[in-house]
């Protein structure tokens, strides 16, 4: 059966792994499941939505916290072939407006916490038939998730082909409007196969936390794919990620794989640079959703003596498919290609891009997306054939290893040479004053493109004359002609839910 509920739920419903928790939330007195109870509840779930009329192919949005309903709808919809769709947590109003119009799902499950924030739209959307609050009481015109779910009785799992659409993501909307993603069946265990087998390394006894959420492709991956692919055991955290929070979390869990972003690593850092690290044993940190700074995996490994595998992945490709690897960290570089993926360099007339060069980054493998909903133009300039676009820019050094530059539209020329936004951001972040950066570009009085900063400090910072002493540390860290122009200091920056830069808003404030 290539169902992907089967491989990664129902094979290990009655093996080893049967009474061995598969999820257990971070909060005191957090609930927790076992792979067991997982079959067994998500086996429910194809009765649950078979009382309610949902039937294989209906969409069902999923506005939910990382908590146990989690899994147990989301495995549950891919047994009944009904496709879930996962919805970033922290937008506004407006914006699930847009994605649920676009979806059209019949359903929606949201958690109680988050339902004020899709009430005033619900009554006019038109393609919604029910909504099952979880977690709270039902308002009314909704239902409780737990009291429909305590009516429903098991139902058969079908059989699906690899190819078939198991579930929807919507891209992080770094660049504009989000995006409805399409993956299969067979996409899941091709991340697991590869970067969870051959890169993370991930084992039966391993306990995971990962600070980017499950409905993130990164953080789906972290918490869902690669734990259950092995039997291991995921640590979910309903609430936000602070560095006061992810600190307990370490301290009283104790996980041995821990997944963040680069905004966190940062902040988590000088976090604990001023508190002390908690006694914890890491075996394997990854990031992804950005590029590393250097400065930021270095203070890591000296709080923890454990490297962090920066890696690049995408909402269209599900999970890294470039990446360093342990024993092979090379920290200021993206590493190299995942096994079983293939990836290329190219310039803006497809002519492939030689060692030292730079171009957009193109790759192929296996967990590609079908396509974005409703998007037919971006879907064909994307998805070329086997190849899909990824709209970075990136350097191939002589060694093999790959180099972040830029997203394609935030790379701009100074003095007629190509600069990476990145570069500079780098070389700010590795001074002590500096807790993360944002570089765009700005039209001088000449009208010529020129590097402009946003700066946050680091607490305890003062702003006083240190303009001045960033340029220079700028100029002697990355360049002369690099050094921005102009500094603004800034309380922090416009980011996605998934930690990503938004430096388009940042181009129309510059």
């Amino acid at each position: 059966m290539a169902n992907a509920a089967q491989y990664f739920v129902s094979r290990h419903s009655a093996g080893p792994f049967a009474n061995k928790t598969a999820f257990r939330e971070a909060q005191e007195g957090g609930a927790e499941i076992t792979y067991g109870e997982l079959d067994a509840q998500s086996d429910r779930m194809i009765g649950f939505f078979a009382d309610h009329g949902l039937r294989r192919e209906d969409r069902v949005a999923m506005l939910v916290l990382d908590e146990i309903a989690y899994p147990v709808a989301f495995f549950g919809a891919l047994k009944s072939g009904v496709v879930p769709i996962l919805l970033n947590t922290l937008l506004a109003t407006p914006v699930y407006e847009a994605i649920l119009n676009d979806c059209r799902a019949r359903a929606l499950f949201v958690s109680a916490a988050l339902y004020p924030v899709v009430e005033p739209i619900l009554a006019a959307y038109q393609h919604l038939e029910k909504v099952f609050v979880i977690g709270g009481d039902a308002p009314s015109g909704t239902l409780s998730f737990e009291a429909e779910f305590a009516k429903a009785s098991p139902g058969p799992m079908i059989d699906t082909s690899d190819d078939e659409t198991a579930f929807w993501l919507y891209s992080s909307g770094s660049t504009g409007t989000p995006k409805g993603v399409l993956h299969a069946h067979g996409s899941m265990k091709a991340t697991a196969d590869t970067y969870g087998a051959q890169v993370l390394g991930i084992e039966e006894n391993d306990v995971v936390h990962s600070v980017a959420k499950i409905f993130f492709a990164y953080g789906l991956g972290n918490a869902i794919t690669f734990p259950m692919a092995v039997g291991a055991t995921t640590i979910l955290n309903p609430g936000r990620p602070t560095p006061e929070g992810v600190t307990d979390i370490l301290a009283r869990h104790k996980p041995t794989i821990f997944c963040g972003v680069p905004t966190l690593y940062a902040a988590l850092g000088a976090h604990l640079e001023a508190v002390g690290a908690p006694d914890v044993k890491l075996r394997r940190c990854i990031s992804a959703g950005e590029a590393l700074p250097a400065d930021v995996g270095e203070r890591w490994k000296r709080l923890f003596n454990c490297d962090i595998l920066d890696g690049v992945g995408s909402t269209e490709m599900l999970h890294i498919f470039l990446s360093n690897a342990p024993g092979d960290v090379v920290y200021g570089t993206s590493g190299v290609a995942v096994p079983g993926y293939d990836l290329r360099l190219v310039e803006d007339d497809g002519a492939v891009v030689e060692p030292g060069g730079i171009g957009e980054l193109l790759v192929r493998g296996v967990s590609a997306a079908d396509g974005y909903w409703n998007q037919r133009t971006k879907s064909r300039t994307t998805f070329e054939g086997e190849w899909t676009r990824t709209g970075d820019k990136y350097e191939l050094g002589a060694d093999g290893r790959y180099i972040y530059c830029g997203r394609t539209d935030d790379m701009f020329k100074v003095s007629g040479i190509w600069l990476s936004p990145f570069e500079v951001e780098s070389a700010l972040a590795s001074h002590p004053a500096v807790l993360e950066s944002a570089v765009v570009a700005k039209r001088d009085e000449d009208g010529l493109e020129k590097p402009k900063a946003f700066v946050v400090l680091n607490v305890g910072a003062s702003a006083d004359g240190l303009e001045t002493a960033l340029q220079e540390h700028v100029k002697e860290t990355a360049g002369k002609w690099k050094y921005p122009r102009w500094i603004e200091f800034a309380e922090d920056l416009p980011k996605t839910a998934t930690g990503k830069i938004q430096r388009f808003k940042l181009r129309d404030d510059a």
